[in-house]
């Protein structure tokens, strides 16, 4: 009898301690995901009518030549932004990984971007960016277009985008750092290598599950893009289109058009193409990352 209580009241204490993200989970991520499922095949008027409409909306979106633009950007955007974003991460953590003057207050300032609200971030670089005054083309002497040019629009974007994710990856990879022994670079400097080497065939074999795990969650992050973008660029920009993204696309389609069976079925693809890229990332890692 005794042992019985013990087992409910650890049940009733796991529940309640995981109810509340539960709920939210439930509420915030799965129950839309379901709405909007059932949307992508309806026609939904203003007034909330539904309309089935079997594929319509999908293939729609096959012909719709913004939506295979704004995949291009996202695709363009996470293939650039990604990978430097891990790269100058990995270089960060290693740096503050080692006795420097001031440790603490670096760390600090290059994980400072993570926490600042990414509409604060994105005024910020709207600014910084102006072509007429703002602090960028000052210092390069410059009269770039950063936000006007279809060249460059994007790129602005992915310079923002790498900039406001450095200090989540670096954090992530100078824990895992933390957990490698020393053990291994006293063994290597006795041999004589140089630290380069031992970065590059101790530091970096032994930080792939950290590598791993950092890009699988950066590449879902980037292709789902949408707060830098939203609050840099207007809708009456000549230059939108070059940098809408799917998400952007999905927004503009669902609650400025109203359109949101269309907005629906366009966020769905989204989702497919994230889990694709997801199984993919997740059956590639036998082939490089290390767990010994």
């Amino acid at each position: 009898m005794k042992h019985k209580d013990e087992k409910r009241n650890t049940l009733f204490w796991g529940w309640a301690l995981i109810g509340p993200t539960f709920i939210g989970l439930l509420i915030l991520n799965i129950i839309p995901v379901i709405q909007s499922l059932v949307y992508s095949f309806h026609n939904v008027s203003t007034f909330g009518e539904n309309t089935f409409v079997g594929l319509s909306n999908y293939m729609r979106m096959l012909n719709d030549a913004l939506f295979w633009q704004s995949l291009g950007n996202t695709f363009l955007y996470t293939i650039v932004q990604v990978p430097i974003t891990i790269g100058i991460s990995l270089v960060l953590a290693a740096l503050l990984n080692t006795k420097i003057k001031g440790l603490t207050i670096y760390r600090a300032i290059y994980f400072m971007p993570m926490i600042a609200a990414p509409a604060a971030v994105a005024v910020v670089w709207r600014w910084l960016l102006n072509s007429e005054y703002g602090l960028v083309n000052q210092i390069l002497g410059a009269n770039i277009q950063w936000l006007s040019d279809p060249n460059i629009v994007i790129w602005s974007v992915i310079i923002v985008g790498i900039w406001s994710n450095i200090g989540y990856s670096m954090i992530l990879l100078l824990a895992g750092l933390q957990e490698i022994p020393k053990l291994y670079y006293e063994a290597a400097e006795v041999d004589g290598a140089s630290k380069v080497y031992q970065f590059f065939h101790i530091t970096v074999p032994l930080l792939t599950p950290q590598i791993f795990f950092v890009a699988v969650t950066s590449v879902i992050q980037a292709l789902q893009v949408f707060d830098i973008i939203y609050i840099m660029f207007d809708d009456i920009n000549p230059s939108f289109t070059q940098v809408q993204t799917v998400v952007v696309r999905f927004f503009h389609e669902s609650f400025v058009l109203n359109d949101k069976g269309y907005g629906s079925a366009i966020i769905m693809a989204l989702v497919i193409i994230i889990m694709i890229l997801t199984a993919i990332q997740w059956k590639l890692q036998d082939k490089w990352v290390t767990y010994d």
